[in-house]
């Protein structure tokens, strides 16, 4: 969009407030408006902040930063009555008007810069797969004497919210929520207005269902399309599902494990990159119709796969689904069709249009811009390095369930951490592959070594209710 037609959607949806969006560190959002009339000198100018007020950015002595506006990603908000238009922000220094090293989203374009530059490719395409929980209540609450939370789904009949009776019989037990029909999706009128909510901002979706967890576990997943498009849209998609969700007398959550013993939140990248348009990861007759440079990509993203997940599983709670069982990978492997592999090469998508990889560990907790950079720094690593996955290695290609091997054969696996805080260790000693190109730089990955270790050490020193049954009366 350029500045005429942005000029245009103002006057034509008479709009008088600019709402800017720009996440911290850990993909927290934050916003600033102004009146519309002011559009041309915000966009020359930018606006001013104090970077110290946000978590992870910068020190009080050097604090000023600048909003720089993209026209690119505006869009009239959908939820205010006001007719409102949001767009998203770099964070740059005040003087240069250059991202800020902290910035994720300039974290984001430099990757797309960087592969560009290696003569690999010119775009990379991802589809993400959003699954998260919609309950009807959410109770939660920590104090220095008492801690506890309690979610409810009109869903699931061992799950009622207080009060609701379930007098029609529509709510379920005994079976797997996947793709279960209408009465007993009772929000797939909730998951329709998402969609076309999210359509409606021009980012196409694929299909939307209802995931595998009984209590109210969806999913949506968009169409292929070109990064740096959509990680801004994922960030208003996560907004327009929080809101809709609410709007709805509903709450929503991207927690990878909100509910024990029941399936957990994941989030796919199915990733895929083009040369002069053309699909670098398809050559016919190879494994799985990959190309070499496919596989060595697949290659780096595994040999990186322990640090990677300091970036694309971030939270303590990550880690509470990252167990087998659950179509949940925890070992450092690939195959086709296999959804116990880190990463899967779908069966379905065959043509030299549509063959691309799945990376099944991530979840939404993550900071898209740079657990997405992360990801393809990997990749490009494997690519430059040639890290072709071999049994050999223990990378695959592994076509069966490995949880159906000995278990002194899957010893033999490379695994997943088992932590947050082992993952930060991982990140510590394997981080060179993010520097190339300036993507990334050291002193941002130690400020996200800081910020997650913060919250490892507030999960760790608390008590866990668990711990009272175990140990209360000994």
């Amino acid at each position: 969009m350029n500045l005429e037609e942005l000029k245009e959607l103002i006057s034509r949806n008479n709009i008088k407030t600019v709402d800017l969006k720009y996440p911290d560190l850990v993909c927290n959002w934050y916003h600033i408006s102004f009146p519309s009339r002011r559009l041309d000198f915000v966009l020359e100018h930018g606006i001013p902040f104090d970077g110290s007020s946000i978590p992870g950015m910068r020190s009080v002595e050097a604090g000023d930063m600048i909003l720089m506006p993209d026209l690119n990603s505006a869009i009239i908000d959908p939820f205010l009555a006001s007719p409102t238009l949001r767009m998203l922000c770099s964070v740059c220094d005040a003087d240069t008007r250059v991202g800020v090293r902290k910035d994720s989203r300039s974290v984001a374009h430099r990757a797309q810069e960087y592969m560009k530059n290696t003569g690999v490719a010119d775009e990379s395409y991802w589809i993400p797969e959003f699954e998260f929980y919609l309950f009807n209540e959410a109770e939660i609450h920590n104090g220095k004497f008492s801690a506890g939370y309690k979610f409810t789904s009109a869903e699931n009949k061992e799950d009622l919210p207080f009060g609701y009776k379930d007098i029609d019989g529509t709510a379920v037990a005994n079976r797997k929520g996947y793709h279960i029909d209408i009465p007993f999706d009772k929000y797939a009128h909730v998951r329709d207005e998402m969609v076309r909510l999210i359509e409606n901002i021009g980012c196409p979706i694929r299909y939307h269902h209802h995931e595998v967890g009984l209590s109210g576990q969806q999913e949506i997943e968009t169409e292929l399309l070109e990064f740096s498009f959509i990680t801004d849209r994922m960030m208003y998609i996560k907004d327009i599902i929080h809101n809709c969700a609410l709007k709805n007398d509903l709450t929503a959550t991207f927690m990878p494990k909100p509910i024990y013993d029941e399936a957990g939140n994941g989030m796919h990248f199915h990733i895929q990159l083009r040369k002069n348009g053309k699909n670098v990861f398809y050559k016919k007759g190879n494994y799985a119709d990959l190309s070499e440079d496919a596989l060595c990509f697949i290659g780096g993203i595994l040999k990186h796969g322990r640090s990677l997940t300091a970036f694309t599983n971030p939270s303590t709670n990550s880690y509470k689904r990252l167990l087998p069982g659950f179509e949940a990978p925890v070992k450092l492997f690939f195959g086709l069709a296999n959804r116990s592999a880190a990463i899967r090469i779908p069966k379905y998508a065959t043509s030299a249009e549509a063959k691309r990889i799945e990376f099944r560990t991530g979840d939404g907790t993550c900071n898209y811009y740079l657990a997405m950079s992360a990801l393809l720094m990997a990749g490009l690593d494997g690519i430059d390095k040639k890290i072709k996955p071999d049994p050999k290695n223990g990378y695959g290609p592994y076509d069966d369930n490995v949880f159906n091997w000995s278990e002194e054969r899957q010893n033999k696996l490379h695994s997943i951490p088992s932590s947050l805080e082992e993952a930060l260790e991982a990140l510590q000693q394997d981080h060179e592959y993010l520097l190339q190109g300036d993507v990334f730089n050291r002193d941002m990955i130690e400020s996200w070594i800081q910020e997650k270790t913060k919250e490892v050490v507030a999960v760790r020193n608390r008590p866990h209710p668990f711990e009272m049954n175990l140990y209360y009366s000994l």
